[in-house]
């Protein structure tokens, strides 16, 4: 990776200041509540008493696999920011977790500790995918499996795309682009399964596309959520920060103009990706 290409990375990772309140109160209920009962009822049915969660931002996927009736399940949950975690820690959970603060490509954890990885919406952020696979591939004991999903291409995501094309007109020169280089750019399934190859992971892995509807009380909460909830704010501010507020007005009109001046509704589409080690 170049060294602009390495900045570009760290900065599509920072998830600082007010973005981690945002995102739990915006984006998740949003995008992320349908993916993570999605999730949940699939490491349900693999049966697993010990849990590692990658990337688990402000907790969704977290609260939603301590509602698993399993007395033995222990979970343990990670993410890069301490600031996501901290989010995720005072909202809480329906049974104890482990919150601890990891890099998915240098697990602090001993090999073949874990039955099941999960892990929703976190491959794209990471900088070196076949050397994350390949971590998980380690945690997890023989026959363990491992469960993420990714989203599919910005076109089958609506919001996410109609507010990345309203940013084009706020800064025509050098526009905004993290939701399609990163959340939106890591969509190909024979890449994903030859990273996993490249991982260690000699089995293939069944990889399905599931479609969602989001939903928000407003084109202005929608906008909000993206513009100032997401790595977007930074990219934004980057530019210029007193325009954060043009820029989120224009989003949410954009918005408006396609799905109307209600409680706004638009297609989100995921692939879910399965693979056992």
């Amino acid at each position: 990776m170049s060294g602009e290409r390495a900045t570009v990375g760290r900065a599509d990772s920072v998830f600082a200041g007010s973005v981690p309140k945002l995102y739990e109160t915006l984006m998740v209920p949003m995008i992320f509540q349908p993916y993570a009962e999605e999730l949940k009822e699939r490491v349900a049915a693999t049966n697993a008493r010990r849990i590692l969660e990658l990337a688990a931002g402000t907790g969704v996927v977290t609260r939603a696999l301590a509602t698993i009736e399993n007395e033995a399940l222990s979970i343990v949950a990670t993410d890069l920011n301490q600031a996501m975690l901290d989010q995720a820690m005072a909202v809480g959970t329906a049974r104890p977790v482990t919150w601890r603060q990891a890099d998915a490509m240098a697990l602090p954890f001993a090999g073949g500790e874990f039955d099941a990885v999960v892990c929703q919406f976190g491959a794209m952020f990471f900088p070196d995918k076949p050397k994350a696979f390949a971590e998980a591939r380690r945690v997890l004991r023989p026959g363990g499996v491992f469960i993420f999903n990714v989203w599919d291409r910005i076109a089958e995501n609506e919001f996410a795309d109609t507010v990345t094309t309203a940013l084009e007109g706020v800064f025509p020169g050098d526009p905004p682009r993290f939701m399609a280089r990163t959340p939106h750019g890591y969509h190909d399934p024979e890449l994903i399964a030859r990273d996993l190859t490249a991982g260690g992971f000699a089995r293939p892995p069944r990889i399905t596309t599931v479609a969602a509807r989001s939903r928000a009380a407003s084109a202005r909460e929608a906008a909000m959520a993206f513009c100032q909830g997401t790595p977007t704010r930074n990219e934004i501010e980057a530019r210029d920060a007193s325009r954060l507020g043009e820029a989120t007005a224009a989003a949410a009109a954009a918005i408006e103009r396609r799905f109307g001046t209600q409680a706004v509704e638009g297609k989100i589409q995921a692939l879910v990706v399965v693979v056992e080690s």
